[in-house]
Order: structure tokens, then sequence, then C-alpha cells
């Protein structure tokens, strides 16, 4: 089964653009080769412009109150099982705590740090990473990985905890919403969402089909079409029915 995602506004499609780099970063940083190290971190440069924006950091911290408040509120509701509810509460207490504690814009230690920026600036241009632009970054590639891998994960440290509140905050997300069988129609679904709002949709859909969807939405309107992938992967209509399950997620 492919999962497929898709965001209602801006504030969650930011949330999944950084989500998806620190995957990408906790990936490569684990790999041993400096090319990999490489990546890992031109991939931080990446989430310092995703994570640019001065209200991130107040956006989630009155999130995680928000959704405190709100799951407080279950405490006296026989069928919630307050150990697991206590855990949740807890993880949004430690979540908050260590963000709190971030000083500045998300990821300023790199941006103050000029060595760094120095290969920013380079490797924002084709090949402009090579040893004879940068001789003292191709040195600092040579070094063993241990040293390698304790420098990157040091720079990228202030901006773990932004991270590890986003990745709560879109686990609880996900769970907020039940899947529901639905059927495509010649390749072809709509619904009325009648002004209601969401956050997200997941879209689970059997590999097998070969049906790639193509999603837009609005308050008023969810529109799914299904197309498949030829030998040149370029998208075309697909025509026939498809199943799939469908979830719509908010706080």
């Amino acid at each position: 089964m492919i999962v497929y995602e898709y965001p209602f506004n801006e504030r969650i499609r930011t949330l999944l653009r950084l989500e998806d780099l620190y995957e990408k970063f906790t990936f490569f940083l684990n790999q041993e080769h400096p090319l990999q190290h490489h990546v890992a971190l031109t991939t931080i440069f990446d989430m310092l412009e995703v994570a640019g924006r001065a209200d991130l950091k107040s956006d989630l911290l009155q999130e995680i109150e928000r959704q405190k408040q709100t799951l407080m509120g279950y405490r006296t509701n026989p069928a919630v099982q307050t150990e697991m509810l206590d855990a949740i509460l807890e993880e949004l207490d430690s979540v908050s705590a260590a963000l709190v504690t971030l000083q500045g814009k998300p990821g300023q230690n790199v941006r103050d740090n000029e060595w760094l920026m120095s290969i920013r600036g380079r490797t924002i241009m084709p090949g402009g990473a090579c040893e004879f632009d940068l001789p003292s970054y191709y040195a600092w590639q040579q070094r063993p990985f241990e040293q390698r891998y304790h420098d990157i994960a040091t720079w990228f440290a202030p901006m773990a905890p932004l991270c590890n509140a986003l990745a709560l905050l879109l686990r609880l997300l996900r769970n907020s919403g039940a899947p529901k069988k639905m059927i495509a129609n010649a390749g072809s679904y709509q619904q009325m969402l009648q002004g209601k709002v969401y956050q997200m949709l997941r879209l689970t859909v059997d590999e097998s089909f070969g049906a790639i969807p193509e999603i837009s939405a609005n308050k008023y309107m969810l529109w799914v079409r299904f197309t498949s992938q030829g030998g040149d992967c370029k998208p075309k209509p697909l025509e026939e029915d498809v199943p799939f399950e469908l979830t719509l997620c908010n706080f």
C-alpha cells in the first residue's frame, strides 16, 4: 500500500516539507561516505530555508498548548486510557520545554558560522563545491566518518527540538482521522466538504493498481483524479475504477 498526503494549508505544508527533509538528513547522516555526508549537510541548508519563517516556533508552541488543553479535557472520559493520555501529555510537555529554550531563528548557529555559509553559497551553484572551489571543505570531507558525523550532528543539534515538535504534532494529526473505503469511478472521485475545515488528507492505494492520485482541495470540495505511468513515466489519465482509503485529518 502507498500512502499519499495532501496538506490543506500552508502551515501543514511547511511541516511536511521539514519532516521530509529531516528524514532525508537522518538517512544520509548515518551513511559513511563523504558524498553522503555532503547531502546531509546541504539538507541542513534546505531546512534553514524552509524553517526561516520567524513565527514557526511560536506556531508550534501555540499548537502544542492547544493540543494539551484539548487532551486534558478527555481525563474525565471513562472510555479513555489514562496511561496513554498521560504519556502523550508528558511528551507534549517535553517537546514544548525543549522548544522554549531555542534562541533566535531555527538554525541561527549555522547562519552565524562563516565557514558553513561559504559552503552554502557555493552549493547553490551547480558543481560549485568542487575541491578547487572549497579546498578546506574538501579537506574536512577526508576526515574519519566519526568526526564528520559528530560535526554535522553538532551543527544540527539546535534544530532538533523543532523537528521533534513537528514530528509529534504530525503524528497526532495523522491519528486524528478514521480511514474510509472509497471508489474512484473511472479514475475520478469528488466529495463535498460543506465548509468543514481539515488540515490534511491521507490517501492509501494498493500499488498493484499503478494508480497515482492528483489531488486538489479547498474547504468546499475535494477532487482526486488518478493517473498511471507508462514506460516514459509521463502521467496518463486512468479510466478504470480505483478502490482506495481516504482519511481526513483535523486537530
